[in-house]
């Protein structure tokens, strides 16, 4: 059995291999799963991703799964059994972003703008193509992200930094960081 090559970041750990092999670099669309993806990119601030993957079922169970809806709602009963939760990362300030995120995502949707279309255009619509060899010549945040960041928090969202959202990028296709010799590559440059 020939094995599969993969980018270096992902080693060998089940969970973290899964989500390199069917989430990472595969382009997203869905409003929804990129507000997911937005919060859980901020939660991960100053720690791994994988602690965040560990207990990205949990969030998904305590965010009810994500709605935006739901979450500009919680009050602050809700907010401090949130803060009680050993299944999340309990973060006052980070709690605190997802129901302002929530809001700030609500208010454009009311403003008629669409979330996943908003942040494709940071990209012209279509996932950037890198060409990196190593994991040496990844870069934390770029021009794109750097726009990226600027447009959410001026519409109200936070933790959304420029590393947080070129991190959201990789992660939900709009670039293409998977190196070059990894399987993935050619798979995710054709957005398959």
């Amino acid at each position: 059995m020939i094995e599969k090559i993969r980018c270096p970041w992902c080693g060998d750990d089940p969970l973290y291999v899964d989500y390199h092999d069917n989430e990472w670099g595969t382009p997203l669309y869905d409003n929804q799963t990129l507000f997911e993806f937005l919060i859980l990119e901020g939660a991960q601030a100053g720690l791994s991703w994988i602690t965040v993957l560990r207990k990205r079922e949990n969030y998904r169970k305590a965010f009810d799964n994500f709605d935006p809806a739901k979450i500009a709602r919680y009050s602050d009963a809700k907010k401090a059994k949130l803060l009680q939760n050993e299944g999340i990362i309990r973060n006052r300030l980070k709690i605190e972003s997802a129901v302002k995120n929530a809001q700030a995502y609500l208010a454009m949707q009311k403003n008629g703008e669409d979330f996943s279309e908003f942040l494709w255009s940071f990209v012209g619509g279509k996932p950037k193509q890198n060409k990196l060899k190593n994991m040496g010549q990844a870069v934390a945040s770029t021009p794109e992200s750097d726009a990226m960041s600027k447009a959410l928090k001026q519409r109200g969202f936070n933790f959304v930094g420029t590393t947080i959202c070129y991190a959201f990028m990789q992660a939900t296709g709009m670039v293409n960081d998977h190196i070059t010799t990894c399987y993935k590559y050619k798979a995710s440059s054709t957005g398959k």
